[in-house]
Order: structure tokens, then C-alpha cells, then sequence
């Protein structure tokens, strides 16, 4: 869904809509399964730089709500993740601010996201917020064995054959340290 300046400039638009898989997509990050459901509203804000000199910002609040499949951090087996979120965010023509001075901006500054020619897509700025939402590591469980790093068969479904080959010689100086370091004793009535 496109969301064009012009007719922002009318009226506000409510969505609420249901994006099938493969209508956004989200690279090797994230595959989503079923429906994607989002509803909001955008609407224009115009923002007053001087007399003459207005720039029409797009806001756009709304919601999304969708399972999606994700890697598993130490097999790569698909971990299926439900998400949801709210977003209320601003986004301004770049030609706005590319000739402006370079200064510092302020904290809500940094919260604003800039769309090309006069209109802004839906999907783009829900690609954006499901990937944002991911967690940062996904496991499909708490003890999950990953790969052998030999052979990559996952040690989750069967052990490999695979030998443990010698550790790595610079470590060998190390080995014995455990043995030959004294806990002290301690006690906690002391």
C-alpha cells in the first residue's frame, strides 16, 4: 500500500489490512508464515521552517501482528516467533534536510525516517519493524547441541562419528593450570 502525499493532503487514510507471505520481504532474517495483519492510520503533518518554506512529513501510527520463522542461532533449524508491536513514527522527504547544515540533533530527531519522491510504502516501513522486533538470538531450545563443526550433522536429531581432534597447541600451556591452582578456603562465618 502506497501512501502518496497529495492525497494525505485530502484526508487521512486508515488501514487495516492482511499481507499474505511473500507480500513483504524480509531477506535471510525472517520468513513469514500466514498472515501479516496491520491496521493505522497516516496522515500528514506539515512542519513550518520559515515563511515560505513548509515540508510535508508523513506520520504513521498504527500496529502489526504475525508469526514468523527465524534460524536457530546453533542449528539453523526454523524457530517459529509471534510478534506483535504499535508504531507511531515520522517520516520526511529527503530532499528536506540534504542541503541543511551539519549540526547536532536532538533525541526525537533521531526517531524520524525519510521517504523518496512524494509517497511512502506500507511495506517498507513494516519490513523495517518486524525486523527491528526480532530478538537478537533465537534458540529452538534452551539446550540446543547445534552443528558439528566437522561434519555439520545436527547433534540435536543424532550424534556424528566425528573424532575430537587435538586441541589447539597455543592452549596446551594452559592445560594443567586447574590441577595446580589452590582454591582458598573460605568460610563464610568469618
Amino acid at each position: 500500500m502506497e501512501f502518496n502525499v497529495s492525497e494525505l493532503e485530502r484526508e487521512p487514510i486508515d488501514f487495516d489490512l492482511e499481507l499474505g507471505p511473500g507480500a513483504v520481504g524480509f531477506g535471510q532474517e525472517a520468513e513469514q508464515v500466514g498472515n501479516l495483519a496491520t491496521s493505522g492510520l497516516a496522515e500528514v503533518l506539515h512542519e513550518h521552517r520559515g515563511p515560505k518554506d513548509i515540508v510535508a512529513d508523513i506520520r504513521l501510527r498504527g500496529r502489526f501482528a504475525g508469526t514468523f520463522q527465524v534460524p536457530c542461532a546453533r542449528c539453523v533449524e526454523p524457530v517459529e516467533i509471534p510478534l506483535s508491536a504499535e508504531f507511531d513514527l515520522i517520516f520526511r522527504p529527503a530532499e528536506a534536510d540534504s542541503e541543511a547544515p551539519e549540526r547536532s540533533i536532538t533525541a526525537p530527531e533521531t526517531e524520524i525516517g525519510y521517504y523518496q519522491g512524494d509517497s511512502l510504502l506500507l511495506e517498507d516501513v513494516l519490513r523495517e519493524q518486524v525486523l527491528l522486533s526480532l530478538p537478537v538470538r533465537t534458540l529452538c531450545k534452551a539446550d540446543c547441541k547445534g552443528l558439528c563443526p566437522r561434519c555439520g550433522e545436527n547433534r540435536n536429531s543424532q550424534m556424528c562419528n566425528c573424532e575430537v581432534g587435538p586441541s589447539d597447541p597455543r592452549w596446551e600451556a594452559l592445560a594443567g593450570l586447574r590441577g595446580r591452582i589452590k582454591s582458598p578456603d573460605i568460610n563464610p562465618r568469618d
